[in-house]
């Protein structure tokens, strides 16, 4: 009989203005994918992979993980955010005792600034039209 090899996997979800990742990491020889490419292939900036990366690197751990993502909404810098948020977020799950190290240098925390919706009767969301006395 053969035993089936357990392959342990943490989940996180991160948010960043309208970006929404799903961050899945195990234990393994230092994969990154996001939407099944490779992290070169999906952004080809240094900037996004650093930040994506960023708790990982924090923890040193950059090296050791498999990280398989799944992102959608938002732009570069705010799918990198959300990345970086859904990672932290897996790694406390993974490792509870990481949880000090990331909560104090800002990584558990949803950085909740939105752009500001554009309100009626006016052309943008504090832009006034022009007033006319007479």
């Amino acid at each position: 009989m053969t035993v089936a090899k357990v392959k342990e996997e943490f989940r996180g979800t991160g948010r960043r203005k309208t970006a929404v990742a799903q961050v899945r990491i195990s234990r393994g020889t230092g994969k990154f994918s996001i939407n099944d490419l490779t992290a070169t292939d999906y952004c080809n900036e240094g900037e996004f992979i650093r930040t994506s990366l960023r708790p990982a690197s924090l923890v040193e751990m950059d090296g050791m993980l498999n990280i398989h993502v799944r992102v959608n909404g938002g732009g570069v810098m705010g799918q990198a955010g959300a990345i970086s948020h859904g990672l932290a977020r897996a790694l406390v799950s993974m490792q509870p005792e990481l949880r000090v190290g990331l909560k104090r240098e800002g990584m558990l925390t949803r950085d909740s600034r939105m752009k500001e919706r554009k309100k009626p009767g006016q052309p943008g969301a504090r832009k006034r039209f022009q007033f006319s006395k007479r």
